[in-house]
């Protein structure tokens, strides 16, 4: 049961980018934040991914993300 993909909206990264204190945002900027957090949240899965098969599990848990992430 494969899940569809799909990318976090541009709106959303904007807000993001003007609530961390940026007065404006170009469509660039926005793309370039879009590509970093795309490859740190598929660097940080993967990373769960695997720590909960090493746990013997087949589900990632909230335990598994907040470990990966440090």
């Amino acid at each position: 049961m494969g899940r569809k993909t799909s990318t976090i909206p541009k709106a959303t990264l904007a807000r993001i980018l003007i609530k961390a204190g940026a007065k404006r945002v170009s469509a660039g900027a926005v793309e370039t934040f879009k590509d970093v957090l795309t490859d740190i949240a598929v660097k940080i899965s993967s990373k769960a991914a695997e720590i909960s098969r090493h746990a013997g599990r087949k589900t990632v848990h909230e335990g598994d993300v907040r470990l990966a992430a440090k």
